[in-house]
């Protein structure tokens, strides 16, 4: 008999999100890169890098160019209509916000003189040309949002300095290799909304890149890309065209917290793939084709969320999430979807959840043909 607290669980209608492009950085505040929310995850430094704004001195420079803003050493020429790249920069400017404008080039000598910058934002002009010494000033430059324009290539000679590249929506098709030879501080790249397919990653496109984050999302992917680099604590390969999971596909990445696989076209995980991933703690399947629930949950001991909702899966074990035993998973989930399934929950049995933390992590029901 079903306890009745499990069994209105299982019949409430919940909802959980997958996986979605994150809010826009604020331009006067940096809460570091969009990676894991924990320290542990993260890789990194709880800090930046970036100034203190507040703290430093105010900038004497008269120098602002006409109709943008100027405020400490922060530069604002946002939505002006700007054709290019605007003169009179004060040298001392440590972020430079140019988007929403009608800039179609980045020519050689565009940011001389901007030896301080940190962070560059050029989000949605009309940048298709790139000037193979446009960034050569930047000798401090971390982070580039480049996103949102015309460019079918990735920018050559990018700063040794850059840790973070924002490269999504353009028309980039080949990822060659030698790109980002010599960005030995880079440790995030989002390329998503580009209609990049598995051909276009040359071998060794990726090499000597030490990267925690790394989004290919809406592109053309057929499958996960050969060769990114080992150093993944998050893969985000959502929104694709990806049929199936392989034995190898996952080998290189044991270092990886979350995987982002939602929105594809998966029928099939191959058994002993997720083996290769023991420090997994976020996997998101949701809105796929999967039958069944993936082999090999109950051996990811640090497991704790698991997107399943709107797949095909018709059966739930009761050992498909948990491993035999107490004291074996290191830890329990805090939520488990697998609403919008074709799965008769009134078979489920009580036990199958037995190393959840809550009843209400589970989102479980409302399914419609």
């Amino acid at each position: 008999m079903w306890p009745l607290w499990l069994l209105a669980s299982l019949l409430a209608l919940s909802q959980a999100l997958p996986f979605e492009q994150k809010a826009f950085w604020d331009f006067t505040l940096d809460d570091g890169l969009p990676m894991l929310n924990d320290e542990e995850a993260s890789g990194a430094d709880s800090t930046s890098g970036i100034p203190d704004l507040d703290a430093l001195p105010p900038t004497f420079s008269a120098m602002c160019p006409f109709g943008c803003h100027c405020h400490l050493r922060v530069v604002q020429c946002s939505d002006l209509g700007l054709k290019a790249v605007p003169k009179e920069i004060s040298p001392d400017t440590t972020l430079l916000d140019l988007q929403n404008n009608d800039i179609s080039e980045l020519r050689k000598d565009d940011f001389k003189g901007l030896q301080h910058l940190y962070a560059l934002v050029l989000v949605n002009n009309k940048i298709s040309k790139i000037h193979a010494k446009a960034f050569s000033p930047l000798r401090k430059l971390q982070k580039l949002y480049i996103s949102k324009n015309h460019l079918v290539e990735i920018p050559p000679n990018l700063p040794s300095s850059l840790a973070e590249l924002r490269i999504h929506d353009n028309r980039i098709r080949k990822v060659p290799k030698g790109v980002f030879s010599g960005l030995r501080n880079m440790n995030c790249i989002e390329m998503g909304g580009n209609p990049l397919e598995n051909s276009g990653f040359e071998p060794g496109a990726f090499d000597g890149l030490k990267l925690n984050y790394l989004r290919i999302s809406e592109a053309k992917l057929t499958g996960i890309p050969k060769d990114l680099p080992e150093t993944l604590n998050e893969l985000h390969l959502d929104h694709n065209k990806i049929q199936a999971i392989e034995l190898e596909d996952l080998l290189r990445y044991s270092k990886l917290y979350r995987l982002g696989l939602g929105h594809n076209q998966i029928r099939m995980i191959e058994n002993g793939s997720l083996s290769f991933l023991p420090t997994l703690r976020e996997l998101h399947l949701d809105n796929n084709k999967l039958s069944r629930v993936p082999a090999g949950l109950p051996d990811l001991k640090l497991l704790q969320v698991v997107y399943l909702h709107t797949n095909n899966i018709t059966k739930v074990g009761v050992n498909d999430f948990c491993p035999v035993g107490f004291g074996v998973k290191r830890a329990y989930y805090n939520g488990i979807s697998l609403f919008n399934n074709p799965v008769p929950y009134w078979e489920v049995q009580p036990a199958t959840f037995r190393c959840v933390t809550d009843r209400l992590a589970i989102q479980f029901g409302n399914y419609k043909k």
